[in-house]
């Protein structure tokens, strides 16, 4: 309920504030928590009905289907991770031609092209998983479908197909966190000519951002760019990575942001005064 409520809040108050809906970063941030919102109802309904049976089972097309889902949206958030770095990049760093660089129509395209990236890793993943021979028994060593478990079930040398794998999700992974922290050490390299008022303001946004980052890039380069072989701490990565970091992102970003906080406190405004009326 935390993650739905926190996200869908978020992707709400940015749609219905006028405001916030022509700048670049909330129109980004509206997207990441739709994706953080679709992300946790890919494992956590599953998740939760499990523990109410005895037998949890799983069938292969639904198994198939957490593993597409989960790789779509967790890549697409990926990409849109970096777009929201290089969204940060131009506002710092060229703040006079800021609107003007990070005009609506390239917004929309930079948010298609991380949905389409995102499809197009999702779906080489399912095609090399689809393929492996499956003999039993057919027991996945954590809560939800996912590459690296079911691979291990395969009835043949998975060798190959590991290598494929690590090098489309793990260096994925690697890159793009690669990528945000040369974004994010130019962005910090700048903001020491800033003035202190624009510095901190900045800082402060920045800080949310690699706040979210961190918590997302390493768990995923940790679980995806190494061999398939199982680790104690490999479920409770896939807890913060589908349940807690869903759940923690609508609360950094609207703690830390005054914009948000405003916006949200209109909104409830809004919201009484018409039930007030509708009372009259």
């Amino acid at each position: 309920m935390a993650i739905v409520l926190g996200n869908l809040l978020i992707v709400v108050t940015v749609q219905v504030d006028a405001h916030l809906l022509q700048s670049p970063m909330y129109y980004f941030l509206s997207h990441l928590s739709f994706i953080d919102l679709c992300l946790s109802c890919v494992t956590v309904p599953k998740m939760l009905g499990d523990f109410l049976q005895q037998g949890k089972t799983i069938s292969f097309p639904g198994c198939l289907a957490q593993i597409y889902f989960l790789h779509f949206l967790g890549a697409s958030e990926m990409f849109l991770l970096t777009v929201m770095a290089y969204d940060r990049y131009v506002a710092i760093c060229n703040p006079l031609h800021y609107l003007t660089v990070m005009n609506r129509q390239l917004c929309f395209h930079l948010v298609f092209a991380c949905w389409c990236g995102g499809f197009i890793h999702s779906i080489t993943q399912v095609i090399l998983v689809i393929q492996l021979p499956f003999c039993g028994p057919n027991e996945l060593d954590n809560f939800y479908c996912d590459v690296p478990q079911v691979i291990k079930l395969a009835c043949m040398d998975t060798y190959v197909v590991e290598v494929l794998m690590v090098s489309n999700s793990g260096l994925l992974s690697l890159v793009c966190f690669l990528v945000l922290l040369f974004s994010y050490a130019v962005i910090l390299i700048t903001l020491r000519t800033r003035f202190r008022q624009g510095r901190s303001k900045a800082l402060s946004t920045c800080a949310s951002h690699l706040t979210v980052v961190s918590l997302i890039f390493v768990l995923c380069v940790f679980i995806y760019l190494r061999p398939f072989c199982s680790f104690s701490v490999d479920k409770v990565f896939s807890v913060f990575y589908t349940v807690v970091t869903p759940m923690l992102n609508p609360l950094i970003y609207t703690l830390r942001n005054t914009d948000m906080k405003t916006a949200m406190k209109k909104l409830r405004k809004k919201h009484v005064a018409s039930c007030c009326h509708v009372k009259e």
